[in-house]
């Protein structure tokens, strides 16, 4: 018994298909330029891809991650960028935290400071690289002058030092990424009802009671969202790290990806290069999910 298609029913259908008429334009460089890209790069760490036309290509299955498993200098990067990673989210947002609720404040030009705010975001991390190499310059830079001035020593060449390369960086990687975290967390602040701290404050609850009881709770998806996602901005980062310091000095800051950029541009080894990058999404994202399924039930707490 076969049924009747209703005029309805044929109408919806119509609706859809032109709905995925819409979508193609926007689908179709997603896939080219993103998908496509992946799926490539993935099947490229089961070969020994090398540099060179008359490189020749072969299939070598798993190999390039069972050298992977032993190459301790791989691994020495992937725990200095779980540092940089970590050294650079938490007080990112911390400190964004701080300035949003500031920002969200009845000031006087409120306006010029949000702008003043977000200045760092808009500039591109080569040219923050270089203004911050400037900065950290050994014999006249800014920072090494002002501590001369203060009497706090002759200076330090802060990118050059093994134990302060890091940390010079990680400092540089708050001040970049602080104003996107600011604007995402001033903007949940802004859509908390006026009137949930209005009633607190008549209750009698403090600043600090009003902040835990009102304010964090209509922040908190907020801010796991912007805290994961910096988490793998973080990591993945490499531009900023190669202007400053190009991983040096003798690898202190030799972040994954930088030790994956070697590796095939340098070395020319494309295969295993990807096999590195297949095992950071991979790790990354196992870390990644397991930080959203606490932080997701301790909200349902």
């Amino acid at each position: 018994m076969t049924t009747a298609t209703t005029p309805q029913a044929a109408r919806s259908a119509a609706r859809q298909r032109g709905a995925w008429f819409l979508v193609l334009p926007a689908l179709i460089p997603i896939l080219v330029l993103s998908v496509g890209p992946i799926l490539y790069g993935v099947g490229l760490a089961f070969t020994d891809a090398q540099s060179g036309r008359t490189a020749a290509t072969q299939w070598v299955g798993t190999l390039n991650f069972r050298d992977l498993l032993h190459d301790t200098l791989f691994w020495e990067s992937f725990r200095i960028g779980l540092v940089w990673a970590v050294g650079v989210t938490v007080p990112q947002f911390v400190l964004a935290l701080g300035l949003a609720l500031l920002l969200d404040q009845n000031l006087r030009f409120r306006w010029l400071a949000r702008a003043l705010a977000i200045i760092p975001w808009a500039m591109p991390e080569v040219v923050v690289g270089i203004m911050w190499r400037l900065v950290y310059q050994p014999d006249a830079g800014i920072l090494n002058e002002t501590l001369r001035d203060l009497g706090l020593g002759e200076g330090h060449d802060w990118l050059t030092g093994l134990a302060t390369a890091l940390p010079a960086v990680i400092v540089v990687g708050v001040w970049a990424g602080m104003p996107q975290t600011t604007v995402a967390l001033l903007a949940g602040l802004q859509n908390t009802p006026r009137e949930l701290h209005e009633a607190a404050a008549m209750d009698g609850a403090g600043a600090w009671r009003r902040f835990r009881t009102v304010t964090w709770p209509a922040l908190r998806p907020v801010a796991l969202a912007i805290t994961a996602l910096n988490f793998i901005w973080n990591f993945n980062s490499f531009a900023l790290v190669y202007v400053l310091t190009n991983g040096g000095p003798g690898g202190r800051t030799r972040l994954p990806m930088l030790f994956a950029y070697e590796e095939a541009f340098r070395y020319g080894q494309f295969g295993y290069a990807a096999a590195m990058g297949c095992a950071m999404v991979a790790v990354i994202s196992v870390l990644l999910a397991l930080y959203l399924v606490g932080r997701l039930k301790g909200g349902d707490e």
